[in-house]
Order: structure tokens, then C-alpha cells, then sequence
């Protein structure tokens, strides 16, 4: 699998991981401590081939998300869940990209999103508490698969709906994702 876009990764090992999986060139932000070079050169790739963001899920690499996304906008964006990144030694706490499956790996670069301009949404603050996406006790569990379902990431209650929205998430998608972990619910 070949891809276009130059992919923005936190370090060396996710580039390598990145590589084992898809042919692709990478820029490394080298962790949160990325500079105005490093920007540059993102921004410099945005206008010649396009950019995939494509960081840990967790706050350091939401962080680097933001900035990047916010010093050039218009990238497009691969996401991993807890769970994929997460390390498969039970002693290694480790969460990264290095330590996802490759096939995980090719499944978040097909499933690339490109944000929009915030604009209206079909779905309300009012569908979010209903489901019990904000203001429950399993809320942040359901928000986890929320997202892992939907391909955009982990996310806080405040910032569900602007991620929903910016990711253009119909009503319908949304609702189906709501049944799908209802019915996990059930089952369990």
C-alpha cells in the first residue's frame, strides 16, 4: 500500500513501524518539543503532496495533533485506539504507534479524515447526554468506543461534539455506532 501523503509521526519508531506497514514517507516531530523548522517543513509538504497526521493516542500526541493541525491547516487525520497502540508486554505501560499490528496500522491509513470548517451538525448536545456520551458514570468508556467505532480518536465530553463535527459524522453514522455499542452492551 503506497501513500501519497507525507505522514506526521512523534519519533523514529513509529516511523519504522509506519514503514514496515505502508510505503510512505514520514516527518518525525520528534515529540511534543516540535519547532518552527519542523512546521516549515509539514507546511512545505502540505502544499506539494498533502500531510496525514498520525500521532499516539494519548495527551502528548493529541498535543502535537493540535498544534500541527492549528499551524497548518488542511491535513488529514489517522487515529489509533488505546487498545491498538497499546504495548503487548503486560510489564511495558507503553502506548504508541510502534507498538501497533501492522495490519492496525494500514487499517487507520485507509480510514484517513479530513476536517472540515466547524459548520453545523446534525447531531446536539442533547443526542450526546441522551446516550449517555456526557454526564454519566460510563461515559468516557462509552466515548472510548464512540470513537474507536467511528475512527476519530479518544476524546473529552466538551470536546465530542466539535470532533463529531469537524469530522463531518452524519446523524445517521452517529446513531448506528450508538446501536452497535448498545448492542455490546447488551451482550456483555
Amino acid at each position: 500500500m503506497k501513500i501519497k501523503e507525507i505522514i506526521v509521526v512523534e519519533g523514529r519508531d513509529d516511523t519504522t513501524k509506519v514503514q514496515q506497514a505502508v510505503d510512505a514517507d514520514t516527518i518525525e516531530t520528534n515529540g511534543s518539543a516540535i519547532n518552527k523548522e519542523t512546521l516549515a517543513r509539514i507546511r512545505h509538504a502540505k502544499e506539494k503532496r498533502g500531510v496525514i497526521i498520525f500521532t499516539d493516542p494519548d495527551y502528548p500526541g493529541e498535543r502535537i495533533r493540535h498544534i500541527v493541525d492549528q499551524a497548518v491547516p488542511g491535513c488529514k487525520h489517522a487515529f489509533l485506539t488505546r487498545d491498538q497502540a497499546r504495548a503487548k508486554h503486560p510489564k511495558n505501560k507503553s502506548l504508541g504507534i510502534e507498538h501497533a499490528s501492522i495490519e492496525t496500522i494500514r487499517h487507520a491509513l485507509k480510514k484517513v479524515y479530513e476536517l472540515a470548517d466547524i459548520r453545523e451538525s446534525e447531531i446536539e448536545k442533547a443526542d450526546l447526554i441522551e446516550h449517555g456520551l456526557i454526564g454519566g458514570r460510563e461515559a468516557s468508556i462509552r466515548r472510548e468506543k464512540l470513537g474507536e467505532f467511528l475512527q476519530i480518536g479518544h476524546t473529552n465530553g466538551k470536546q465530542l461534539l466539535k470532533r463529531l463535527t469537524q469530522f463531518q459524522i452524519t446523524k445517521a453514522q452517529f446513531e448506528q455506532a450508538i446501536k452497535v455499542i448498545q448492542q455490546e452492551e447488551k451482550d456483555v
